[in-house]
Formats: C-alpha cells, structure tokens, sequence
C-alpha cells in the first residue's frame, strides 16, 4: 500500500530528501504529499517546489497562539489527507491531535531516553553526548506525543562513540544511521506491520 506523507520541517530538507530518495529507489512506498515548514527560508520548501509538491509555511510569530499555529499545520495535513506525518528537522512544538496518535513519527539523534529532551536537538545533542563521554549513541525513530521525545520508540540504531570524535565527525555517522531507519520505520508503518501496546512497539513480521 502506497501512504500519504506530510512532511514538516524548518531547515535544509535532507530528511525530506531522503525520503523522496528512496520512493525514487522503489524502497519505499509513500508519496510525499504536502510539506510544511514553519521558517520561510526553509531550503526544504525550494526541494519541495522542485519536487513539484504542495507546500505552506506557517510562522509561530504570525498567530495569535500556539492553537493557532497548531490548527493551520493540522488543517495543511488534513486536507492533504496524509495518513503518516513525518517531522525532518521541525523545530517548533507542536501538539497532537488525538486521532494524530500513532500517526507522527520523529527521528532523534541519540538513543532515547538517553541525551533527549527539551533544548536537546542538532548539534546539542552530540556535544552532550561527548562531554559527558558516553561510548555509544545512535538514532531513534519514535512516534510523538505531547512531551519531548516520549512516544513510543519504533527502531533504534547505535553508533560508537569514537576517541578522535568532534561534533561534526560524530553528527555524520549519526546522520547516515538516521538516514537508514527512518524509511524503514516509515514502510513498516506502509505495511501495517505496526502494532502499538501503551508504550511497547511490535513490528510484525
């Protein structure tokens, strides 16, 4: 079965580019069907405009609240009727509708619950993971609720921690880890292979 993706983000679109790589390869079976972007210089807004799809920007400072801003995302990814929504780099909180549970992934760059939370993001989340000299770290794709990195977790990977590791050195392997398991998290849930138990994720074979 072919899914119905949104895609929300804020920066460059690598996420959503990589996502658009593997429909293109075969390996993957969605269709990116809105992307919205809450940063008007958002480089994934152009991606998508070359991609030929439908995009919008909502900016937090241009509504009068978070409801606001929160209801003209839903009411973008409703009317695109996406069945999965898929958050590439979104910096903003957004909270969930409940017919949305279990139907917005995210992807974070550490092994949740570890180096997560509120302010761990980007390049955060690497310098924390050297300073306090952890000797592993990876990628988590999870689904998301309404507190920060807290929904139930769909695939990890690990990656070493390495001695000569930089930020940057760490944040490429990191990166190509995430660029992994996020498609695949999102074709198990193409498949129906997702079963969701409170907290506990299955993945059916």
């Amino acid at each position: 079965m072919t899914i119905r993706l949104a895609v929300l983000l804020s920066g460059g679109g690598t996420t959503l580019q990589n996502i658009l790589d593997h429909i293109a390869a075969g390996t993957l079976d969605a269709e990116v069907v809105c992307v919205v972007s809450s940063r008007a210089d958002a480089y994934g807004l152009e991606r998508a405009r070359k991609a030929g799809i439908p995009s919008l920007t909502v900016l937090r400072k241009e509504c009068t609240s978070a409801e606001e801003f929160d209801r003209r995302i839903w009411d973008s990814v409703h009317e695109h009727r996406a069945d999965l929504t898929v958050l590439a780099g979104f910096m903003s909180k957004l909270s969930i509708p409940g017919p949305n549970a279990n139907r917005v992934m995210n992807v974070h760059p550490a092994l949740i619950p570890a180096f997560c939370g509120q302010g761990m993001y980007g390049h955060h989340v690497h310098e924390a993971v050297l300073k306090y000299g952890a000797k592993l770290t990876g990628a988590t794709v999870h689904f998301v609720d309404n507190e920060y990195d807290h929904g139930p977790i769909i695939l990890q990977a690990a990656v070493p921690v390495l001695d000569k590791d930089t930020p940057d050195t760490l944040a490429d392997r990191v990166q190509a880890a995430e660029r992994e398991i996020y498609p695949q998290a999102i074709q198990y849930f193409a498949e129906g292979r997702i079963e969701v138990c409170n907290r506990l994720v299955r993945i059916r074979h």
